[in-house]
């Protein structure tokens, strides 16, 4: 999904409820990762729910990640996160505002204070990765 698409939808919706609703199902979209990346290798570090993020760097020119939680807000999350990032050149990832996405979603205000600390946990390690 484009994230252009994703801000309309979000825009869409009138109160935290749905969004959250929304978030959840969005969620629900992701490929489950096989338990084999379900590691310490993968697991991004400052997110209180489990959450994996792992790259696929076989093309130089763009980045694809994949990822997985064991809370379904935070599934939703990733997959706005991967909307955001995946397909992208490492200088695109190093360019991007995630802050402000989130804010036009009208999410910024509603995250606590732990998943915003997650939420930059997951941007902080794509962007490493980018750095290839």
């Amino acid at each position: 999904m484009q994230i252009e698409e994703l801000i309309e939808n979000f825009e869409l919706l009138d109160n935290w409820e749905d969004k959250y609703r929304y978030l959840i199902d969005l969620g629900s979209k992701l490929v489950p990762l096989e338990d084999t990346f379900k590691t310490e290798s993968w697991k991004v570090v400052g997110c209180q729910s489990q959450v994996w993020l792992v790259p696929d760097l076989s093309d130089k020119n763009h980045i694809l990640f994949r990822g997985d939680s064991d809370a379904a807000i935070v599934k939703g999350l990733i997959f706005v996160v991967l909307s955001i990032f995946n397909g992208k050149s490492e200088n695109e990832v190093k360019d991007i505002a995630v802050d402000d996405i989130f804010v036009k979603m009208g999410l910024e205000e509603h995250l606590s204070p732990s998943r915003r600390n997650g939420l930059n946990a997951m941007v902080k390690k794509i962007k490493f990765y980018a750095r290839g």
